[in-house]
């Protein structure tokens, strides 16, 4: 079957490549997915699929029938929207969309997804349970997994299987990681209220500015100190706001940042541990303070037995010397997460790297470059260990 899969998949190539760029030419942004919605619809009704639209607002559902020998359904999830970049890579197929990009490779899984859906759709009859193509809008913003799970996108899926590209993986090569894949993603926004006053007369106010500052610097002195150094934290403000005018001591205070971590217990213990950082900053000078702590997307915990299932397929189709276990996480985020809480999953890394430079511009850069290549090792991957899921031990 493993031939099979790869003949069909390097057939498919030059229309794969055709997929791919044209998606990358039209990005759209999150919950905006439109075109790229229809599009997606129009390949998988092509072949043969249940198809169902405005799934997860913008988001499409394909359905592909086995021959009803088991009733587990995979479900399979790709990503579709871009980011607010404007590209600066020069390709003759680069976006012609002003500021928006595909830099984070979703134009690369969204192809993945449907070649898989291609090429599995010619062995539907070898398939004893069904297929569910999941194509997901606003992963940039962690909300899209979220509405496809509240349409029903997961209901009965026994199994779920992902992928994002890897620039630092070269192309020809995936990477699997057992247990932790990505970080949670939590919003952090604290509030420092004080006292306005004139700038030469420091003393008759509190200065939110001041103290706002010495938050900041206790907060990041506080992680290397109080926190278990095996279970990291990144916590980084991204925006503060106050202050009217450079000769007025400012009043308030607005601190706007985003906290990572790994580990469940860690990132349960997270907005006691700040807030409590931040009364005892506060309340030593006389400021008030509110802090707001958001639980955003939690971590990605591969499944063990799937993530044996991806590495045991990608080393039959390409060698075990093309297959990484990766040693350690990202502190990225990922909402392929939320699928993770309706069934076990793992997702794969998909190199994506040109062997022939010197830079491989990271994802999100307004030159991020893939070598297309890595579609078919993408598809086949997922193709074969989908064929796999039914009949491996």
């Amino acid at each position: 079957m493993l031939s099979q899969i790869k003949d069909i998949a390097i057939t498919l190539a030059p229309r794969l490549i055709e997929i791919r760029r044209h998606i990358h030419s039209y990005p759209e942004a999150s919950g905006q997915e439109y075109q790229t919605a229809a599009f997606v619809a129009g390949v998988l009704s092509s072949c043969g699929l249940q198809v169902r639209e405005g799934v997860g607002k913008t988001g499409v559902l394909g359905e592909l029938q086995g021959n009803g020998q088991d009733d587990r359904i995979l479900a399979i999830r790709a990503d579709m929207d871009a980011l607010p970049i404007q590209e600066r890579t020069g390709l003759e197929f680069a976006s012609r969309v002003p500021g928006l990009m595909h830099a984070c490779g979703h134009d690369v899984h969204t192809t993945v997804g449907l070649g898989t859906a291609m090429v599995l759709s010619q062995i539907a009859q070898e398939l004893p349970g069904n297929v569910r193509f999941l194509f997901q809008p606003a992963e940039e913003i962690a909300q899209g997994a979220s509405w496809m799970v509240a349409d029903g996108a997961m209901d009965r899926v026994t199994a779920v299987l992902g992928v994002h590209v890897f620039p630092s993986i070269p192309a020809g090569s995936i990477g699997v990681r057992y247990g932790a894949l990505t970080a949670a993603a939590d919003d952090l926004e604290i509030t420092i209220v004080g006292e306005s006053g004139h700038g030469a007369r420091p003393h008759e106010a509190i200065d939110a500015i001041w103290i706002a500052a010495q938050v900041v610097t206790a907060l990041q002195q506080a992680i290397s100190r109080t926190q278990n150094p095996l279970r990291p934290v990144v916590l980084s403000i991204g925006q503060i706001n106050g202050g009217r005018a450079p000769n007025v001591i400012a009043d308030q205070v607005q601190l706007l940042g985003t906290v990572r971590s790994l580990h469940p217990e860690t990132r349960a213990s997270l907005p006691y541990w700040i807030e409590k950082i931040v009364a005892s900053i506060c309340n030593s000078y006389g400021a008030r303070f509110e802090v707001n702590y958001r639980q955003g997307v939690p971590s990605v915990q591969n499944d063990y037995s799937l993530t044996q299932l991806l590495q045991s397929a990608a080393e039959e189709a390409w060698g075990s010397d093309r297959v990484q276990v990766l040693p350690e996480p990202s502190l990225g985020a990922e909402d392929f997460s939320v699928y993770l809480e309706k069934a076990p999953g793992s997702m794969f890394r998909l190199g994506v790297g040109f062997q022939d430079r010197v830079i491989n511009y990271p994802l999100h850069h307004p030159q991020f470059e893939v070598d297309e290549s890595a579609i078919i090792t993408g598809v086949v991957t997922m193709a074969y260990s989908a064929y796999k899921y039914w009949h491996y031990n």
